[in-house]
């Protein structure tokens, strides 16, 4: 008999929030294909996710600091539900620099769980996670 691996989206932290923005970003991908820039898929999918009932915010700042003094800011693309970062991308292929982009954005930010979302000649996602008990500076907030 033939054993068939079955995928839980229950396995992973914010997996069924997840679940449903791969699903928009496939819907929009569908209705727009490859070609335009960034931020009319940004658009496009920001309204996708409205549409399905998603809390979004588009360009939120994220703060970096080094011992205690901002040295920058960066913006995530958009935050879902206030519990997942989209890095959206529309290149012919992600490389190691945007899944690391996506990480420091999770590694400065109270945000576990984020998508890099791919408008490129192929759809491509990836999730990545990191969790915020690794976190020195959520830690050291935190201490009880």
């Amino acid at each position: 008999m033939d054993k068939k691996l079955v995928y839980s989206a229950g396995l992973y932290k914010h997996s069924d929030l997840t679940e449903q923005i791969i699903g928009a970003f496939y819907t929009v991908y569908s209705a727009l294909g490859y070609g335009f820039l960034e931020k009319i898929y940004t658009k496009a999918l920001m309204i996708e996710l409205r549409q399905r009932g998603m809390k979004v915010d588009n360009e939120s700042p994220i703060n970096v600091y080094y011992l205690g003094q901002q040295v920058g800011e960066y913006y995530a693309d958009l935050i879902v539900n206030d519990l997942v970062i989209l890095e959206i991308k529309a290149v012919k292929n992600l490389v190691d620099e945007h899944e690391a982009q996506l990480l420091n954005y999770l590694k400065a930010t109270p945000y576990e769980v984020g998508l890099l979302l791919n408008f490129g000649p192929k759809p491509e996602t990836k999730r990545r996670s990191f969790d915020n008990t690794r976190k020195e500076w959520w830690v050291a907030q935190n201490k009880t």
